[in-house]
């Protein structure tokens, strides 16, 4: 779990063998990294805080195999960035619906802008664009980033949106 407060939550539930991930975590072999994030901007969290949660992302890292990065539902912020030129991911994992909350301006998660973004600071990995037409407040569809992608020349071979289903093996 990222937090204490969650992995109370999750023992309520009946589970066991629980965990808190810190900053450096062994499991199995493979190395976790948390990383930050923020669901929503600066006025987002002053206005909704509790309600938005707590962002962690993930660095999975294990000898011999490609480190992948999944930012998790947070906008395009430094800490983002950073884990990025940190870790220097092989596979990077983006939530692009560009979720938004009505009555508030911006998105509370990323969308083809900040693919683009990653795409620029990590030319060598592959980019995914995930977390779209899976909830009622996503602003973007698969399709859009799609087209997007095409219409920016952004190596389709190494920046995906997968549909339904797909898997990659890399």
């Amino acid at each position: 779990m990222q937090n204490d407060q969650d992995a109370a939550s999750v023992r309520k539930d009946g589970f066991t063998d629980v965990r808190v991930l810190g900053s450096d975590t062994m499991f199995n072999g493979t190395r976790l990294v948390r990383t930050g994030g923020q669901h929503g901007t600066d006025a987002h969290m002053a206005k909704l805080g509790a309600p938005l949660g707590t962002v962690s992302g993930i660095v999975f890292e294990r000898q011999g195999h490609e480190t992948v990065y999944v930012a998790g539902d947070t906008i395009w912020r430094p800490e983002v960035e950073t884990a990025i030129q940190r870790h220097r991911p092989d596979v990077v994992v983006l939530n692009t619906g560009y979720a938004q909350i009505p009555g508030l301006d911006g998105s509370i998660i990323m969308g083809k802008e900040d693919l683009a973004r990653a795409r620029q600071i990590a030319p060598d990995a592959v980019v995914i664009g995930v977390h779209m037409e899976a909830v009622n407040h996503a602003g973007q569809t698969r399709r859009e980033l799609r087209e997007f992608i095409a219409e920016k020349n952004l190596d389709a071979a190494r920046t995906r949106v997968p549909a339904d289903g797909d898997s990659y093996r890399f």
